[in-house]
């Protein structure tokens, strides 16, 4: 089983590693990784043409390409669309405190049609596996928080990408001023590279020198009513208070029945 909605990887700098292009290859689910035009060639050698998408644009930043691809899916007659990162090795699903990698698109489209019971959400996601430990008891997902590196977008949404720093953080955060919801599932799992791992993105642009308090103060100023910086973990971080937005609740969409019991939607447990 597949996403039903489109599936977009904005690259750049990572044809050699392609790390979320080849896991999804193995997944088998279909997607498209959007480049800028001076690699094409590069990531044509690796990758099957009929997948690539080129930028009209170069060297404008994450957040550009990002709004690009969501205009590509609406003119495309998305109601929502998938943005992957490109430095994830793998997806696992989290039950009954075994977490294991899956080893096809079924996750997605759990995901989609749980988001899609709902008039309001905006921006939904798989948490990172190093948050979620397998030891501990977790909800099947927390509300009204960030999303990061995984994200399924509702393209009704007014808001669009704007900044070169914290762009998803920032995101969400309008999202959540608006009313809307976010969604971010721990029972599925993205793993994510840590940042400044993998060559290439945008590594030498965000995280040099003084890049990292750069991108707090940046968030803060955006949000200074849910945002301070910190030093933690030896560097300095943005802190955002999500608890304001604890008021907006899910509205689930009329007609909508909710059949009783657990649908695995075909996944069963396998040894490889």
């Amino acid at each position: 089983m597949n996403p039903e909605y489109p599936v977009y990887i904005p690259s750049k700098g990572r044809w050699k590693s392609r790390l979320t292009s080849k896991v999804l290859e193995k997944l088998n689910v279909p997607y498209k990784i959007v480049v800028e035009e001076q690699e094409y060639n590069n990531y044509a050698s690796v990758i099957d043409t009929k997948k690539i998408l080129i930028l009209p644009f170069k060297n404008k930043g994450l957040y550009n390409a990002r709004n690009w691809i969501m205009e590509h899916s609406i003119e495309n007659g998305a109601r929502r669309h998938w943005q992957l990162d490109d430095n994830i090795s793998g997806f696992s699903r989290l039950n009954k405190n075994l977490k294991v990698l899956v080893t096809s698109g079924t996750i997605f489209k759990v995901a989609e049609d749980f988001v899609d019971r709902y008039e309001n959400v905006a921006i939904a996601g798989f948490n990172y596996d190093f948050f979620v430990k397998a030891k501990n008891i977790w909800p099947a997902y927390k509300l009204n928080t960030r999303v990061y590196s995984c994200s399924l977008v509702d393209n009704n949404i007014s808001h669009r990408w704007r900044s070169l720093y914290n762009d998803d953080t920032d995101m969400c955060l309008r999202v959540l001023k608006d009313g809307y919801c976010t969604i971010l599932f721990n029972a599925f799992n993205q793993e994510k590279s840590q940042t400044m791992t993998v060559s290439g993105g945008n590594t030498e642009e965000l995280y040099s020198g003084d890049g990292r308090l750069k991108m707090a103060e940046s968030l803060q100023k955006q949000h200074p009513d849910v945002t301070e910086v910190v030093w933690k973990w030896n560097r300095w971080q943005h802190r955002v208070d999500y608890r304001p937005f604890k008021k907006n609740k899910l509205k689930r969409k009329k007609g909508i029945t909710v059949s009783s019991g657990v649908d695995n939607y075909g996944m069963v447990l396998k040894e490889v």
